[in-house]
């Protein structure tokens, strides 16, 4: 949560940090700010509450000589200490006026801190936490052993601070340089010719530089217009960052013509899915087999696991849902999903013979990345499924599948997801080829069915027009139900998800076997349902049991809006609604069945007039516990 963004260069700072920010709303619009030196002794600041167009307004009448420099930083912020005012929005200055921060994270030994600042006379004019390391660091400046030394001063304070943030410092007297640090949120550098970027995300910089390093866990560093010298907190420079070059353009992290990213990145879902499969099958003297991204787990390892965890937040955890289902069906290997903010505080009994599969797109999630540290501890061995390149949680994992999507931009997870769904297939296909549970004919056979799945969801993108149509109609309803059996089930969830989270109405998804136990009370004359078929062929059971459940809510009076597979004639009499996908394999259904959900969504949120890629009280990544 929060962007940050860092610029030294030849550019006009201002110009660079605010078109950063932009890129980065996504991660926080509760409040804005910027601070740039001005070459001569000072640093202007500007900082309002709100999304960054009260900022832009607040720039376009200031004193435009004011913010002329080529060094500078800006902050969008998700508030965790203290209200989204202005007092509270970023940057934070020291008395003097010539030191600023801006702050991602959570400091949580700041109130020790602040009685200590305040003990010592010092007044501090915002409620956040971010305030108390401006003034730790100005007073490390101006006395004691790193007086005069800003980036020692910046190290000294920074062994003191606990929990999980990245701070990144300017100070007026040294305007060339940035110091910044991150501990367990993310920061990466970007790397230009006579100019050089730090920021929270690589969408900041891609318009002018794609050569990037990402940081290690309790890393500084400090960037000057030519050079970057990274160290840990003590000043020692043998320390490891990993250079990497980023693999899409600006024009991925722009809208594209749509109104809304949400919108371009649903329509991107066929091409993430294909980008996420490209590469994981090698063809070899036996027809091939699965192999993964950075695989640190050999063969006899994937066969020694007797059971699997499954650890994610949010729609990940969904994704994770439908990973037990394919993993038990293809391995015949125990698995159990959890709740990543749950997992380390119930004491799960894990061992060497224990897999953990962590799912964060971003890479940094604060409950996603203490679950894996905590499995570690257990002597599990860890396989990640991230968006990101050399985040914190592939880093400090034995295998990683990359998710080749691309920035996501719209905080409510999209291709994001269907790209995890598909991640999770590769690791149960990996493990059945590892355990000999699938022949390597098999195998292929799976994996050549799910490579044709992106032609498949390009055609649910053709539904759009008739799901906008119902979403419109549906708009100003307070409840909307969803039910699925199987790995419907899981869709239904992510379903409700999206509409709690862009139209903030009560939604909920319910096993449809569970209807009969109390569920079914809700439902009332015009409650819409959104129903998740199964295939009639794949699982005729479980289709003429949800039928029946149709059957029984629609005397109660609800409308129903079916999904089902084309063909399957044997529901229209029963859907007041009905939405037609492709036929596919059951356990791949839900790549299909998810996009209707998404479409539907978005569109109740815009014809409620909400800001879809922006949901209130949401960030993108969550870094903070």
């Amino acid at each position: 949560m929060c962007g940050i963004v860092g610029y030294v260069g030849y550019r006009d700072a201002l110009g660079v940090v605010v078109d950063a920010l932009r890129r980065m709303e996504y991660r926080g619009y509760d409040s804005a700010g910027v601070a740039i030196l001005d070459g001569n002794g000072g640093i202007a600041v500007e900082r309002k509450a709100g999304r960054l167009a009260n900022l832009e307004a607040e720039l376009d009448v200031a004193d435009g000589a004011k913010f002329a420099g080529t060094s500078g930083m800006g902050h969008t912020r998700w508030a965790t200490h203290g209200a989204p005012t202005d007092r509270n929005a970023h940057p934070h200055r020291d008395p003097s006026g010539k030191l600023a921060v801006v702050h991602n994270g959570i400091i949580e030994n700041f109130a020790p801190l602040r009685r200590e600042l305040e003990d010592a006379g010092i007044e501090l004019l915002s409620d956040t936490d971010t305030e108390v390391a401006v003034h730790l660091v100005a007073r490390a400046y101006a006395e004691g052993p790193t007086a005069g030394d800003f980036t020692a001063s910046v190290l000294a304070v920074l062994r003191r601070l606990d929990g999980a943030f990245t701070l990144v410092f300017t100070h007026a007297d040294h305007p060339g340089t940035i110091v910044a640090a991150r501990q367990s949120t993310p920061l990466v550098v970007g790397v230009g010719q006579g100019e050089m970027f730090i920021a929270s995300d690589v969408t900041a910089f891609i318009e002018h530089t794609r050569e990037a390093v990402e940081l290690g866990q309790n890393q500084a560093v400090v960037i000057t217009a030519d050079s970057y010298t990274v160290t840990d907190f003590d000043g020692n420079s043998d320390v490891t960052s990993r250079p990497f070059t980023i693999d899409w353009d600006l024009a991925a992290a722009e809208k594209g013509g749509h109104d809304y990213f949400m919108l371009k990145e649903i329509e991107e879902q066929p091409t993430a899915v294909a980008d996420t499969l490209i590469g994981h099958f090698v063809v070899d003297e036996n027809g091939g087999r699965i192999v993964l991204d950075e695989q640190r787990l050999a063969d006899q390892e994937l066969r020694e696991f007797d059971k699997v965890f499954v650890v994610a937040c949010g729609s990940s955890y969904h994704a994770g849902l439908l990973a037990k289902y394919a993993i038990e069906h293809w391995t015949r290997v125990p698995v159990e999903v959890e709740l990543a903010s749950e997992f380390r505080y119930r004491d799960p009994v894990l061992d060497r013979s224990t897999l953990v599969v962590a799912i964060s797109q971003s890479g940094e999630t604060a409950d996603t990345l203490e679950a894996v540290r905590h499995a570690k501890e257990q002597k599990a061995r860890v396989l990640a499924i991230c968006n990101t390149n050399g985040a914190q949680i592939p880093r400090e994992s034995d295998a990683v599948i990359y998710t080749r999507t691309g920035p996501e931009i719209g905080v409510a997870s999209t291709k994001a997801f269907l790209a995890q769904v598909a991640a999770n297939y590769l690791v149960g296909l990996a493990l059945a080829q590892a355990r000999g549970t699938k022949y390597p004919d098999e195998v292929a056979r799976e994996f050549a069915e799910l490579e044709s799945m992106p032609k498949l969801i390009a055609r649910v993108l053709d539904t759009a027009p008739q799901v906008r149509a119902i979403a419109r109609e549906l708009a100003h309803v307070p409840t909307v139900l969803f039910l699925g059996r199987h790995v419907g089930y899981p869709v239904a969830l992510e379903g409700a998800l999206k509409l709690k989270e862009l139209a903030y109405m009560h939604a909920e998804g319910f096993a449809a076997g569970e209807l009969k136990h109390g569920p079914i009370a809700l439902i009332e004359d015009g409650l819409p349902v959104i129903v998740v078929m199964p295939s009639p062929k794949g699982r005729a059971v479980l289709h003429s049991k949800l039928l029946s459940n149709i059957r029984e809510i629609q005397a109660r009076g609800a409308r129903t809006i079916v999904i089902a597979e084309e063909g399957d004639d044997t529901v229209r009499p029963f859907a007041d609604d009905l939405i037609e996908i492709p036929v596919a394999p059951t356990l791949f259904q839900p790549l299909l069945s998810t996009v209707p959900l998404q479409i539907f969504a978005a569109e109740v949120a815009q014809a409620r007039g909400y800001d879809v890629d922006k949901p209130r009280n949401l960030a993108k990544s969550v870094t903070v516990e």
